[in-house]
């Protein structure tokens, strides 16, 4: 599987988020115009599995209400249970539906997840702004480790002077437990740019490195053009643990 091209889709009724479905989608089998075939020929030891998590229960509700959205989301039910079921919910979308529809399945699935009125009443008290920025980089440390894994709060520059405004993910949790590139662009970076964009007011750039499988959320950055995206362009890992090859659609 490679992830070159991964944008370049075909238009239809599902490929823009202001008109998407507010009902879960059915699995289908989509028109194969272009398959991923190129594998990574290089799999580092720091692209290797090597953390373990000890999920306190706070982070065990968290996991088990993403997973029941992405689950309802799809319509796919999987007995698993912890982060594996999160893994498997995300896996089975992945095998199912197209990259148009996955990126569809994660929004809806994060919208049944967390309450439109709190995310309106974020969006209205806290607007494009240093403290804004600097507060979803430090809330997303505290409150989503459970997701991505141990990450801290760090600096960039942002119109001129330094801010607090970048999340640096030592090692992302879901594409370490998913080893597959596909699954971290169309299932996790792609959607949550837009779904922090659209439901917040706040764009963000996820920047993924899979060779040691770290990443780093730049909030207040918009994510660059497909066509300029280098994590777009990048192959999947040879041993990737998704069993079917990623089919894409070109844009028209």
């Amino acid at each position: 599987m490679d992830a070159n091209n991964l944008l370049a889709q075909s238009r239809s009724p599902l490929s823009t988020l202001a008109h998407r479905r507010r009902y879960p989608c059915k699995p289908v089998r989509s028109p194969v115009l272009a398959v991923l075939t190129r594998p990574s020929e290089i799999v580092t030891k720091e692209a290797r599995k090597t953390n373990f998590y000890n999920d306190n229960w706070f982070d065990q509700i968290a996991i088990n209400h993403l997973s029941q959205s992405v689950q309802a989301a799809t319509g796919l039910r999987n007995n698993k249970s912890g982060y594996e079921s999160l893994v498997e919910a995300a896996r089975v979308a992945s095998q199912n539906f197209n990259p148009i529809q996955q990126r569809e399945v994660v929004i809806y699935a994060l919208e049944r997840a967390f309450p439109r009125a709190i995310l309106s009443l974020i969006k209205t008290l806290l607007p494009q702004s240093k403290l804004a920025r600097e507060y979803f980089a430090a809330f997303t440390t505290v409150f989503f480790a459970w997701l991505v894994g141990q990450c801290e709060v760090r600096e960039s520059e942002l119109n001129g002077r330094r801010e607090r405004n970048v999340v640096h993910i030592k090692k992302c949790r879901f594409l370490e437990e998913t080893n597959c590139v596909g699954m971290c662009i169309n299932l996790c970076k792609l959607p949550s740019q837009a779904f922090i964009k659209d439901s917040l007011g706040m764009p963000v750039n996820m920047v993924p490195n899979f060779d040691d499988m770290s990443c780093e959320m730049i909030f207040g950055q918009d994510s660059p053009a497909s066509t300029d995206d280098p994590a777009l362009k990048q192959p999947c890992y040879k041993q990737c643990s998704n069993s079917k090859p990623l089919h894409l659609e070109l844009n028209a």
